[in-house]
């Protein structure tokens, strides 16, 4: 029997209170398995990224668990969830955040420096198809090869869970799709659970499950038995 990574039960999200109260999470039950590349879809404000840093471990839940393979997420300190974070997942957005006075191989380092467990940071940028980058600054870089050091900087970690949201909110087709194999390329080489956010349908059908969110609640679990590669996928 395949071991989940994450597990949830009637996790519940609720920003503020009384009638300006917004519930973003309306009783989520979820089971994700170790090893699958996963894509949460839907419109914003569906509540696909709420559940992205609940997993993550960046923010908590009003009401119900959730669980990280036997450990409850939803019971730990801050500090537990701190080094939650550090030793296990690795953390991908759609605006780079890399330091623009460090050079590509110096950002991908800043987080090897704290790793349990750190990939060379060249090894991680040749992942990535970024050797020959190493020594530019991201102001050097375009936006592709720059979210791709972003990749390189969480996948260094080597953490058993990636998570993205809207990597290629930013991008034009050509270097999305190269993004996403990159991430593909993650999930296979380096046996890390990923899981996408995105408003994107089409990046569904790379999917080995697919999430489908509206209004706090899940519409739809679905799992792809027949999957499109990243370059063939419509954009």
């Amino acid at each position: 029997m395949t071991e989940n990574t994450f597990t949830t039960r009637n996790l519940r999200k609720v920003y503020g209170e009384g009638a300006a109260a917004v519930h973003a999470l309306r009783g989520v039950d979820l089971e994700i398995p170790e090893g699958e590349f996963v894509v949460l879809l839907g419109a914003s404000g569906s509540g696909k990224s709420t559940l992205l840093n609940i997993l993550g471990g960046l923010d908590r839940a009003s009401e119900g668990e959730v669980f990280f393979r036997d450990r409850e997420l939803s019971a730990m300190t801050d500090t537990e969830l701190t080094r939650y974070r550090r030793d296990h997942v690795g953390f991908v957005f759609q605006f780079y955040n890399l330091m623009p006075s460090l050079t590509a191989r110096e950002n991908v380092e800043l987080v090897t420096e704290i790793a349990r467990n750190p990939m060379d940071p060249d090894m991680a940028l040749d992942l990535v198809g970024l050797s020959s980058r190493a020594d530019h600054f991201p102001a050097q870089l375009s936006g592709g090869e720059q979210q791709r050091v972003a990749i390189a900087r969480a996948v260094a970690k080597q953490p058993e869970v990636l998570f993205c949201d809207e990597p290629t909110g930013a991008l034009d087709s050509a270097t999305g799709r190269s993004v996403l194999k990159v991430l593909k390329d993650v999930n296979e080489k380096l046996g890390a659970t990923v899981l996408i956010v995105t408003h994107a349908a089409s990046q569904a059908a790379m999917a080995d499950r697919v999430i489908r969110f509206g209004d706090g609640a899940v519409i739809e679990v679905r799992l792809n038995e027949t999957k499109l590669t990243p370059e063939d996928i419509e954009w």
